[in-house]
């Protein structure tokens, strides 16, 4: 009788294969921004046995946050995001290498982020000008990227997809990024999350959100992620 070697990925090793465990236990992912989208993104990877994590941001846990990040409770309120999300991961496991770099990212420091081997680079931002430099950056160096676009003001979490910004629509921060590709010439594949869902007008003039689709956004960038690293996509 053939006893299984028992771990905590072995539920997923039956679905992809342990040499597939063991292939993403090397390779590492940075994620962008640890908000509604990027701390799902972290939490779905780490499930999924990647070995490495870089986690960047500079921002603290505010009560506002704690209707849709995962990180965000009222016993965490008020503590680095990178801090609070690092505990997170070690509990779930142990052994992952998590790397933080606790600063909001502009021009004069971006270089940093690319002073490490990176595998895969999610971009989970706010800022257009970073995500501008960061798809310049990551075409550069041949770095896989997937960036979410905005997913305020969204209910519909079935309307989120991945895909070339080229094929994008309905979404503001989508638009501005593909004329920047454009005006640039990029002729390189540019991979976003967006939602085709057209956002929906508030009052107050600021965003709205809601739990389930930066939460769905996330995780779905994770799947991907996993898919494409293992050559499943």
């Amino acid at each position: 009788m053939i006893v299984e070697k028992l771990h905590r990925f072995s539920r997923f090793s039956r679905i992809v294969g342990e040499k597939n465990i063991l292939l993403l236990k090397n390779k590492c992912v940075l994620v962008l921004g640890c908000g509604g989208v990027g701390g799902y993104v972290v939490e779905g990877i780490v499930r999924s046995g990647i070995g490495t994590v870089i986690l960047v941001d500079g921002d603290i846990i505010d009560i506002t946050n704690i209707n849709r990040q995962i990180t965000a409770l009222e016993s965490t309120v008020g503590l680095k995001k990178v801090d609070v999300l690092e505990q997170r991961i070690l509990d779930i496991n142990p052994c992952c290498n998590v790397i933080k770099i606790d600063k909001f990212i502009d021009s004069s420091c971006i270089d940093e982020l690319f002073s490490y081997s990176i595998d895969y680079f999610v971009d989970a931002c706010d800022t257009i000008s970073i995500k501008k430099e960061v798809i310049r950056q990551c075409i550069f160096r041949n770095i896989l990227l997937i960036s979410s676009m905005g997913t305020g003001n969204h209910l519909d979490p079935s309307k989120l997809q991945i895909t070339d910004i080229r094929n994008t629509f309905n979404d503001p921060v989508a638009r501005i990024l593909r004329k920047f590709v454009r005006d640039e010439n990029i002729k390189e594949k540019v991979l976003v999350l967006f939602s085709s869902e057209v956002p929906i007008k508030t009052n107050e003039g600021y965003l709205g959100s809601v739990s389930f689709v930066p939460s769905c956004a996330g995780l779905f960038i994770a799947g991907y992620i996993i898919r494409e690293l293992i050559d499943l996509c």
